[in-house]
């Protein structure tokens, strides 16, 4: 008969080996050239296209604050000339 120890001892050697196993034949889940999951890869190229998104937006923002401090001191100069 088995004592309780050898049991714990079997039952992890045998999800040790079924790991193994289950990674030497593709199981699980599938993944790229780069070790990532389809979903995770599609959520990456999903950021990335937001991330750019938003780059060109604060672009944008600079150039209209920019523009803003720029007029600002003509029309300061247009009254100063006054």
């Amino acid at each position: 008969m088995m004592n309780q120890y050898e049991m714990v001892v079997l039952i992890v050697a045998i999800v040790m080996i079924a790991s193994v196993l289950r990674g030497r034949m593709g199981g699980g889940r599938r993944r790229d050239r780069l070790g990532q999951a389809p979903e995770t890869a599609a959520e990456n190229d999903r950021l990335k296209q937001e991330v750019r998104a938003l780059h060109e937006r604060i672009a944008v923002l600079e150039r209209i604050t920019v523009e803003k401090e720029n007029s600002l001191d003509r029309e300061i100069e247009k009254l100063r000339d006054r």
